[in-house]
This record gives C-alpha cells, structure tokens and sequence, in this order.
C-alpha cells in the first residue's frame, strides 16, 4: 500500500482545501494512505466533520506553518516544524513514498533540496510538468521556473532527468523523443547556451529529436521539452493565461444573443468536452524533478478537485517506482556523456599537437 504525505496546512486555503482534495483522492484510490501533516487540533476536526476514514490516515503533528509570501532561505532556517518540512520528512524516512504540497514553491523547492538532495550527477532539480497535446498524448515540459539561469550542461540533465521519468511511466511509449526550445529548428539559432546544448544532446545516446518551437508541446512532435526557468516559467503562464483567455471568449461569445445561447445547447457536449480536456485542475502537480524523492507541488489557489489531480501525481509516480528508475538511467546517460566529452577532448588535444 501506497503512502503519500501531505502538507494539510500548505496553499491559499489550508484546510479548506487539502482535505476534501484528500478525501476525493482516497475514494479514487482505495489502496492508498495518506499521512496529514499539520496541527494536529485542527486536523482532527476537519478530519472528523468530513467523516474521514481514519483508518488510512495518520496525521502527524507539526507546530509551524511557512507562509506563502515567505523568503524561501528564512523558511528553511526558521521552520524546520513546518508542515511543509515534516512532510518531506516523512519521505526521507521511508513512511511515505512522496510528499504534496500547495505552499510556497520558493521554500518548497528550498527545503525539500535540503532534506532529500539531488540524485547524483544531476547539480539542480527542476520544475517538470505534463501538459496535454495532440489527440491523447501528454508532453512533459522542464525547467519551469526553478533554474532562471542554467548552463548547457544543467540543461542536458534537465534532459536526462525527463526523459528518464517519461519512460519510467510510459515504458511503452519506447525511447522519449526529446526537445530543445528555441527560436527556430535550425541548430545555428538560439543563444550560445542552446547551441552548445544542441550539440551535447546530438552527442549523447538520447532520442535528441533536435530543437523545437513552442507550438511543438501541443503538436505531440516530442514527449519532453526542455527550457532553463526564464523561457519554461514564462511559455507556462502565457498557456495558462491563452486557455483562460479562449475559455472566457467561447462563454462571452455564446452568450451574446439568443441565437448563440441556442447554439450553446446544441454544442453543449462537445463544449463540456473541451473544457474538461482543457481544465488546467487536471493538470494540477507540477514534479521537483532530479531530487532523491517525489516531491509534487500543487498549485497554492487551486480547489479540492486540482488539489486531488496533484495527489493523483505523486501517486503515479510513486507506483512506477519512477525514482529508482530515474536514479538508474541517469548514472547510465551520464556515464555515456563523459565518456564522450573525454574522447572528444582527447580528439582535440590530438589535433593540437599536430
């Protein structure tokens, strides 16, 4: 049985929030236990007036609440009994197989580097996502706002680490074909940094499918796409802010007259159809992805339904036993991409001396 760990007290709403999202989980999942971390006072009333079957539930007392607004470093120094902190903890320990979280992401990402750390040869942990494209085919898209500033280097483990995770929960998907964003597919485009990133991935043993334009996530062309943090973060809200933008048209559009009110119930099915597929809830857990542990950030406003979505992630991934997976391809891609750089080296210290 499945357990996962769950900052109760973390997001917009805390309580409000985390536990109904829990509740739903555990009915979608009979064979899962949640651990809820959080002042135990609380819990158990919230707990008791949900008519919660306690009997897959712990909770697990923790004094101190890091607030949304608070400085990520200041966190990590000043609450250490925070629910955030107490459920990796339990991660770390072995009680739970991953931890979920609505708080803070600054201090989230901070404190969980600091307990779990980064699989080795991987120097940062990024923010991944799966995001829908083309007919049922999901695109798993990184750094999305971890790593503002990364080198060509970082960039290929963001490819490792991805690629590896695709593969660990989709194994029948073959080898993930994996994307560069740029500017254009031609490998002269982009900054230094993607040039010299092209050329290590088209060096390495990985399915490198070349560089990719932003369309290209919803085309279905690629399973991972990988950006540093400033490119990933902002390509992610101007989806975020265009799928909220079409959503508010459709509705303003059919409610414009009486004609189109009508229209509306005739395209009633196929417009639910859209806006569940489209629902940005379902889509709810983004992955701290390279750390030595599932660690699943919930969107901090989200509701009870995205906050179940994010559990549902850890879940998966939790399941796949993706972790020790990631872990073992990882040591293997690296390997591979040293033993080339060395050669390479080599090969141009020859032609020096020549």
């Amino acid at each position: 049985m499945l357990t996962l760990a769950v900052d109760a007290m973390g997001g917009d709403a805390g309580l409000a929030v985390t536990i109904p999202g829990a509740l739903a989980f555990l009915k979608q999942q009979p064979t899962a236990r949640l651990i809820m971390v959080g002042d135990e006072g609380q819990l158990q009333s919230a707990l008791a007036a949900a008519h919660a079957p306690m009997a897959r539930i712990d909770i697990q007392h923790a004094t101190q609440v890091v607030a949304m607004d608070e400085a990520p470093q200041l966190a990590l120094k000043n609450k250490k009994d925070s629910s955030m902190r107490v459920a990796i903890n339990q991660v770390k320990e072995g009680k739970a197989q991953a931890a979920v979280s609505a708080g803070n992401t600054g201090a989230l990402m901070a404190t969980a580097r600091f307990v779990l750390k980064t699989i080795p040869g991987i120097e940062r942990p990024a923010i991944a996502k799966f995001l829908p494209s083309a007919g049922d085919h999901m695109t798993l898209m990184l750094d999305l706002g971890a790593n503002v500033d990364c080198t060509a280097e970082q960039l290929v483990q963001f490819a490792v680490i991805g690629g590896e995770l695709v593969q660990a929960l989709y194994p029948e998907k073959g080898r993930p074909r994996i994307g560069l964003l740029n500017v254009g597919t031609e490998d002269i485009k982009g900054t230094d940094t993607v040039k010299q990133t092209f050329k290590l991935l088209k060096g390495s043993e990985m399915n490198f499918v070349g560089n990719v334009e932003g369309n290209a996530v919803f085309g279905g062309e690629v399973d991972v796409v990988v950006a540093d943090g400033f490119v990933g973060n902002i390509m992610l809200k101007t989806i975020e802010g265009a799928v909220k933008f079409m959503g508010g048209a459709i509705k303003q559009e059919f409610q414009s007259s009486l004609f189109t009110k009508a229209a509306a119930l005739v395209a009633l099915p196929a417009l639910r159809g859209f806006k569940s597929k489209f629902d940005p809830r379902r889509f709810n857990g983004a992955i701290f992805l390279g750390l030595r542990g599932v660690v699943i950030k919930s969107h901090g406003g989200t509701d009870a339904t995205g906050f179940m979505y994010a559990l549902e992630e850890a879940y998966y991934e939790a399941k796949a036993d993706s972790l020790t997976k990631i872990e073992q391809g990882v040591a293997a891609q690296l390997s591979v991409l040293t033993e080339r750089r060395l050669e390479a080296e080599q090969a141009a210290m020859a032609n020096n001396i020549e």
